[in-house]
């Protein structure tokens, strides 16, 4: 494996072209440019995070068209997740916008819904996670994820984590674009300190609410 060198911009800039030319006949045209400035280097780079953080999972680049109106072949994103447990894990993706970090869990099963309200509504376990995503959002970055209109049946509308019961799923991510350090051997070093922020949530759902 290569020693990671950093993200080059022609990664971002091959993601604004394809938005523009989403084809078969201009990826197979485009399609070095991909493993040379997207693949190759986020192989790299997840490989130096996996010591750390564990093996990682790269998305694949093609776009699952069968149920989907939107019939564009290719994704407009890389994406990859280091996961331990089924559906939790740190997130990583590059685009037309630059470099996104997240992490958080994305399993909605009826079991691990019911695991994850029952330990929202528990005082010990349930302030501490309004404590977690209130430091991440504090940090500049966006608590998401699939969310009910209203509080559960069960639970009561004026619960004190009412917002943090709504969740189906829970994530958090901060866009960081095109910083100086994309391109350099920096970049793993900030991804790193990144997921280390986001450490706290991935380690809430294992230990309270794993799938």
């Amino acid at each position: 494996m290569d020693t990671f060198t950093g993200i080059p911009a022609a990664a971002s800039a091959f993601y604004a072209e394809l938005e523009n030319n989403n084809n078969r006949d201009w990826w197979l045209a485009h399609k070095d440019a991909y493993d040379a400035v997207v693949r190759l280097p986020l192989e790299a780079l997840l490989a130096e995070l996996a010591p750390v953080f564990g093996p990682a999972k790269l998305f694949r680049p093609y776009r699952d068209v069968r149920f989907s109106l939107d019939k564009s072949p290719y994704k407009t994103a890389q994406g990859a997740f280091v996961s331990n447990h089924e559906g939790v894990g740190f997130y990583l993706q590059v685009s037309a916008d630059g470099l996104l970090v997240g992490g958080g869990f994305h399993s909605s099963s009826p079991a691990h819904l019911a695991r994850y309200r029952s330990a929202v509504d528990a005082p010990a376990s349930g302030e501490a996670l309004a404590r977690v995503t209130g430091t991440l959002s504090k940090s500049g970055f966006s608590v998401e994820g699939q969310r009910l209109k209203t509080v559960p049946r069960g639970f009561p509308r004026g619960h004190p984590r009412a917002e943090l019961l709504k969740h189906k799923t829970l994530s958090a991510s901060r866009q960081l674009g095109l910083p100086e350090w994309l391109d350099t051997g920096r970049a793993r070093d900030e991804v790193a300190r990144h997921w280390e922020q986001l450490r706290p949530l991935v380690d809430w759902v294992i230990r309270y609410a794993a799938p």
